[in-house]
């Protein structure tokens, strides 16, 4: 098994919405806002190479929607996932499996592209299965109020139609050395991908724990669902993860992609930060 960090490029959120009820005279301190009050935040995959598997998790926010659209993410240094697997000797048609955390825009907008010819939308990724949790794709595709803009169809239907599309929650047990856990704090059924390798234990945290930023227990996104379950979750999540002395990988950290934590008496802290090159 190999592994490898996907860099897809950088885009801001609000500051404020990012870090919830907590002040920003607290978090402004370890994430800078600019003039408008947003913060720089990764759009940060994941490659395995298993066996005859090409397996990636998410896809990043990709590039078909109009500018009207992106004009208030300010994407910069952006990559394409093409250009990402490229560098690494892949092609698009090299990907087997593309693993979805949720749906979100930023985390599965990679993962579909407009046609040049007919202006049709298709999946990108031709030979790969995109699998997500069946309750998310339901939660997806039925919108509620709140994440509304941030399910977009043509992220989506466009997988449906094409018959890549499958759910986890139906095969548990298709990837060697991985495994899957369920959260539902930020949004139903979000997937967090636990990677057993080299005896280590790596954990893609996607919006879980975004950053290093947000380990304080009360540091909980306002784009949450439920923000108390979110903290819940966490809860559970960190002290674990300080326990087993778990690698987390992080998805929007716009400085660290790795993270290890350790148990304090103030609570769950972090211990180390690295890039995944240095831990193997």
């Amino acid at each position: 098994m190999k592994i490898h960090a996907i860099d897809t490029g950088y885009f801001k959120l609000d500051g404020g919405a990012m870090f919830g009820v907590v002040p920003k005279s607290i978090w402004n301190k370890t994430n800078p806002a600019d003039d408008n009050n947003k913060c720089t935040w990764a759009m940060r995959c994941l490659l395995i190479e298993e066996g005859n598997k090409l397996i990636l998790i998410d896809n990043g926010i990709g590039n078909k929607q109009p500018e009207s659209f992106f004009k208030h993410f300010d994407l910069h240094a952006t990559v394409s996932i093409e250009h990402a697997l490229n560098r690494l000797g892949y092609s698009l048609s090299d990907v087997t499996d593309n693993i979805l955390t949720h749906l979100h825009f930023d985390h599965c907008g990679g993962g579909t592209v407009r046609a040049t010819t007919n202006n049709s939308i298709l999946p990108v990724f031709p030979n790969a299965k995109y699998w997500v949790h069946e309750q998310q794709w339901d939660w997806a595709i039925r919108p509620n109020p709140r994440e509304k803009a941030s399910f977009l169809s043509e992220n989506l239907l466009p997988i449906q139609e094409s018959g890549q599309l499958y759910f986890l929650n139906q095969n548990e047990y298709l990837f060697n050395n991985l495994k899957f856990h369920y959260v539902d704090g930020h949004t139903e059924k979000q997937t967090i991908p636990y990677i057993h390798f080299k005896n280590k234990t790596i954990v893609f945290a996607a919006d879980l724990l975004p950053s290093t930023g947000h380990i304080p227990l009360p540091y909980v996104m306002g784009y949450d669902t439920r923000p108390l379950l979110t903290m819940e979750e966490k809860a559970l999540f960190l002290k674990d993860a300080a326990m087993n002395d778990y690698i987390i990988f992080l998805q929007h950290d716009p400085i660290h992609q790795c993270c290890s934590l350790v148990e304090t008496e103030k609570g769950v802290r972090l211990k180390e930060t690295f890039s995944l090159e240095e831990i193997f």
